[in-house]
């Protein structure tokens, strides 16, 4: 029943405020017929007012079209509303022309068994993702409550997030804050770049370690845009280690005896070197407060190691150093 001090809304944004759920699916539901305004089935441009009566038939959630496949997962916490995931690098997140398979959400599929469905469609809901080379954590929804809790979390920058990277060269200061806006390439649109027309993103780079030619950072987002990180430390001078798209062949910019040195971890670097290690965020059925940490995976884990030996460390831990993009 309409109640005499509820607005006179559209009938699909009445009923998507009621439900819980997004305007989209509250109008399919009004297509579909299987919402009666006044006993009568109506259009969602349609306004109720007090004192009509309004009755909905939620049908169970359909099967997804995506296959479940069996891909090992690491699964680090699970409950009826979410789970937290530790990808691992190579593994792309959501299904794409062309990735139509072999994807988290297949291997979510395969593993999660009690998902209520997003969307009216048996399947995870995606709150933020990774690139496909790089690991850590991301949490995934089970339910329409809390896909739509988490992504408004995330908009409101409240889910905070946490990588380790290894940048090339040697950062100006300890702490170095990044506010540039990150849009399309203008030139080449597979990738991301500083654009003045571009939307706002910030990155705070906390150096951890001094290697002889590069440092290990701590990288901890404000906002997400695609490949910000990646990104942000090109527009310093100092990209990813082992990132093929924004710093290949970077190693090869250095002399002297860093020269070798580069080369050496290049060759000992899989991939690029970023790693989501850190995730909080609210519980968004209990409100309480989620921390979780994951430390390097092994294979960035024995690049570290290597880097950061007595026979490989700088002479002076205080020079700055020099490095493709040093001041």
């Amino acid at each position: 029943m309409v109640a005499g001090d509820e607005a006179r809304d559209r009938l699909d944004s009445w009923l998507a405020a009621r439900l819980d759920v997004s305007r989209s699916r509250a109008a399919q539901l009004i297509e579909d017929g299987r919402v009666l305004l006044n006993g009568a089935v109506p259009k969602k441009r349609d306004r109720p007012v007090p004192g009509d009566r309004v009755q909905v038939r939620i049908p169970p959630p359909a099967p997804s079209p995506l296959a479940a496949q069996n891909i090992p997962l690491a699964i680090v916490y699970q409950d009826d509303d979410l789970l937290v995931i530790d990808k691992p690098p190579g593994l792309v997140v959501h299904p794409a022309p062309g990735n139509p398979q072999g994807t988290l959400v297949n291997a979510l599929l395969h593993a999660v068994h009690d998902l209520s469905g997003i969307g009216g469609v048996l399947r995870p809901g995606i709150v933020h993702r990774l690139d496909k080379d790089t690991s850590g954590l991301l949490v995934v929804a089970k339910n329409d409550d809390a896909h739509r809790a988490l992504s408004d979390e995330l908009k409101a920058r409240r889910i905070r997030r946490a990588y380790l990277v290894a940048a090339w060269g040697r950062l100006a200061a300890d702490v170095v804050p990044v506010d540039a806006p990150i849009g399309r390439h203008h030139t080449d649109r597979r990738k991301m770049a500083v654009v003045e027309d571009g939307r706002p993103a910030r990155t705070k780079f906390i150096r951890l370690e001094r290697w002889r030619a590069a440092d290990l950072v701590r990288a901890e987002l404000d906002t997400g845009r695609t490949h910000q990180i990646r990104v942000h430390l090109l527009h310093l001078g100092h990209p990813v280690v082992g990132d093929r798209t924004y710093g290949p062949e970077r190693h090869k910019g250095f002399g002297g005896p860093e020269r070798g040195w580069a080369a050496g971890l290049a060759r000992r670097t899989p991939r690029q070197f970023l790693h989501a290690t850190e995730l909080r965020f609210t519980h968004p059925r209990t409100g309480e407060a989620m921390r979780f940490d994951s430390p390097l995976p092994p294979d960035l884990a024995a690049a570290a190691e290597w880097a950061r030996g007595a026979e490989n460390a700088p002479p002076d831990l205080s020079s700055r150093g020099s490095g493709p993009g040093e001041p």
